[in-house]
């Protein structure tokens, strides 16, 4: 059955009605899902089969059956680590439809169905007794409802429900405690994601100074944590002001309380300097007594480690604190994480200031603090890249030899992007009149002729790089309120492609066939149908910056789009090959735009450089790049013979706003 789905097309700016299959949402949570990268783990995976054993065992030990409760059950693995470790019987309780009719197959296929039974519900409205879902409570509990931030996927309220009504007093729990850590830091570059910067404009030869209004430096932003991968940061982007802090940690054996509240630590500054930022991770105990851990901590925490395990479904997280705070090497400071049931942040405050803020226990009781609330509308614009990109004034000197080139003192300029600061820059510069419209606005009547039209372009609804695209689209709505001779910046765009071998990335699309010794092989066909239902056919948009990769032919320009005219009526279609000059596996290509804001200034959102003769890419870290893995990422015994080129076909529909592609190998 169809059912019809309205969408607003980023690119055309139109609110589309699509016929879709009525398991198309179904079919998009499992291609996009992270399950295979989470079986792909081994670290993790090791981790939880040794705890599971270990608890199996106390259990067994005490002369009792070992019934298990796992909430959060996927592919049943976790289930089926129980049962191999000599579990009497486990439920296994997941939420989303299609993953657990793909556990039973799973768990079948794999030969427990006779002691694992699958429950399609949330936790929340599982049943014990008699005739419920679960004829006994469980005294072994195995989760796995971690996020990034820990709690973010509502692991806290879960236990909580699960200790009251699903499994008994005491019981054994896989994990059995998380521990939550912080590091406070000062870095420029993290700042930069939450705050906006002085612009230096430098005009012939004078220099003005653009400062943002109060509101914007005092806001205190946003609560949600802004979750990288930090072992892509180099330690020269930041200074460490403190030694690594235990902020809280969670008895997964115990009753679990997840309303509101705060922990406070004592923080003995390691170094002066300007208190910004908040680096956070956390680790599990499989065990009581700690010797099995699975950790996220990065790369300078455990310098030891000679390989520090890859995963994207767990990364570490940066907080930023409401406004940032000089701190004195040895002074007294105190640094409080509040957090609610979903997620976490943090407040620094000096000693005087605690001692009087804390005179009494009864002062504690009203001492959490609610999350912050944005109140210059910036932080609700603009997610942390764009603040970035809006920071970099490398990028914004481009612009403004740009514009100095282009603008002339009668000059009458409209600029259509969201939230820029180009009409800033074109008033400063000597613009007669500057008129903006957000993307919502285009077909604003204009008072005036526009003899100037700029644009980064930048729209907030744009995922995919030709997303930005709108702009042309933008441009021929306004062509009526135009100059015949207008100038166009940028005057136009081209879409650039690289084939690439990822370090790690691929994982999150490659099967994983048998994992610690179960066969998964239902879901990996599972995600591979739903790719081939839709999603393989496009590409999807990765901040490349955190993921490591090496070119494996040159950037190659396979299309252009010129802002000087109105979309075109017809589609534009490229085809060609690109040769592969590094030996390697060729898991995708990397797709990417680059705007040429005059004859001999040009803009890239995608690479910047490639860094040496093995092919090392650095990227843009502002912009997500676009990635279309290749077949041979899902299929590996297809990298056998490594190809020597790489085909493609790209097709452009003015109507839609779509880029279609396809690749194949050539031997």
């Amino acid at each position: 059955m169809k059912v019809f789905c309205g969408r607003a097309n980023p690119t055309t700016g139109s609110v589309e009605w699509l016929a879709e299959d009525e398991n198309y949402d179904y079919h998009q949570e499992i291609a996009r899902s992270c399950y295979a990268d989470m079986l792909h783990d081994k670290d993790r995976n090791l981790k939880y089969y040794q705890g599971i054993r270990a608890a199996v065992s106390r259990v067994k030990e005490r002369g009792e059956k070992a019934i298990v409760l796992d909430i959060g059950t996927g592919t049943g693995l976790l289930s089926m680590m129980a049962v191999t470790a000599g579990a009497d019987f486990c439920y296994a309780i997941e939420v989303f439809t299609p993953m657990a009719i793909a556990a039973v197959k799973i768990v079948e296929k794999n030969g427990f169905s006779d002691k694992i039974k699958v429950i399609n519900k949330h936790s929340t409205e599982v049943t014990v007794g008699p005739d419920g879902d679960m004829q006994c409570r469980a005294n072994i509990l195995i989760t796995e409802l971690f996020d990034t931030e820990l709690i973010g996927e509502g692991a806290l309220p879960s236990y909580e429900h699960a200790h009251k009504y699903l499994v008994q007093e005491g019981c054994e729990a896989v994990p059995h405690r998380a521990r939550v850590y912080a590091q406070l830091v000062e870095s420029k570059r993290m700042w930069s994601w939450n705050k906006l910067f002085p612009v230096h404009v430098q005009a012939e030869d004078d220099e003005k100074i653009i400062v943002f209004p109060s509101e914007i430096e005092n806001c205190p932003g946003v609560p949600s944590v802004y979750d990288i991968q930090l072992n892509q940061v180099p330690r020269s982007d930041f200074t460490v002001l403190s030694d690594v802090m235990t902020m809280f940690s969670v008895d997964f054996s115990k009753q679990v309380n997840s309303s509101s509240t705060y922990y406070t630590a004592k923080l003995d500054p390691i170094k002066s300097g300007m208190a910004q930022v908040i680096l956070s991770w956390w680790d599990v105990d499989m065990d009581p007594s700690g010797m099995i851990k699975c950790t996220m901590a990065p790369y300078w925490v455990q310098p030891t480690s000679n390989d520090v395990q890859w995963r994207d479904h767990w990364m570490q997280c940066v907080y930023f604190l409401p406004n940032e705070e000089p701190v004195l090497q040895g002074e007294n400071v105190y640094l409080t994480a509040y957090r609610d049931e979903y997620s976490v942040w943090y407040k620094l405050q000096k000693a005087r200031f605690f001692i009087f803020y804390f005179r009494n226990e009864e002062d504690k009781k009203d001492a959490y603090v609610g999350s912050p609330l944005c109140s210059c509308q910036a932080h609700l614009l603009w997610n942390r890249p764009r603040f970035g990109e809006l920071n970099d004034q490398n990028r914004t000197n481009q612009y403004i030899q740009a514009l100095m080139t282009v603008l002339e003192k009668d000059s009458i300029c409209l600029c259509i992007s969201d939230g820029s600061l180009l009409p800033l820059l074109a008033q400063y510069l000597g613009a007669e009149q500057v008129f903006t419209v957000e993307n919502s606005a285009v077909s604003h009547c204009l008072m005036e002729k526009v003899s100037v039209l700029i644009g980064e372009p930048f729209f907030t609804t744009s995922l995919l790089p030709w997303h930005n695209l709108y702009f042309l689209y933008a441009r021929t709505a306004v062509a009526a309120h135009l100059t015949n001779g207008v100038t166009v910046l940028p005057q136009s765009a081209s879409l650039y492609m690289m084939v690439v071998e990822f370090k790690d990335l691929w994982r999150i699309r490659s099967p994983c066939g048998t994992c610690e010794g179960f066969d998964v092989h239902i879901m990996d066909d599972m995600i591979k149908n739903s790719l081939n239902f839709r999603e393989s056919k496009e590409a999807e948009p990765h901040p490349l910056w955190e993921y490591p990769c090496k070119s494996l032919s040159d950037p190659q320009e396979v299309m252009t789009f010129d802002f000087r005219l109105t979309v075109p009526q017809q589609t534009l279609s490229t085809d060609g090959s690109v040769n592969l000059l590094r030996t390697g596996k060729s898991h995708g290509a990397v797709l990417w735009m680059e705007y040429h804001l005059t004859a001999d200034i040009s803009v890239s959102t995608g690479l910047v450089q490639i860094s040496d003769e093995k092919g090392s890419c650095k990227w843009n870290p502002h912009c997500k790049q676009a990635v279309y893995f290749f077949s041979s990422a899902l299929e590996p015994e297809t990298l056998t013979d490594l190809p020597s080129a790489i085909t493609y076909a790209i097709n452009f529909n003015p109507k839609t706003g779509e880029i279609a592609m396809s690749f194949k190998p050539l031997s």
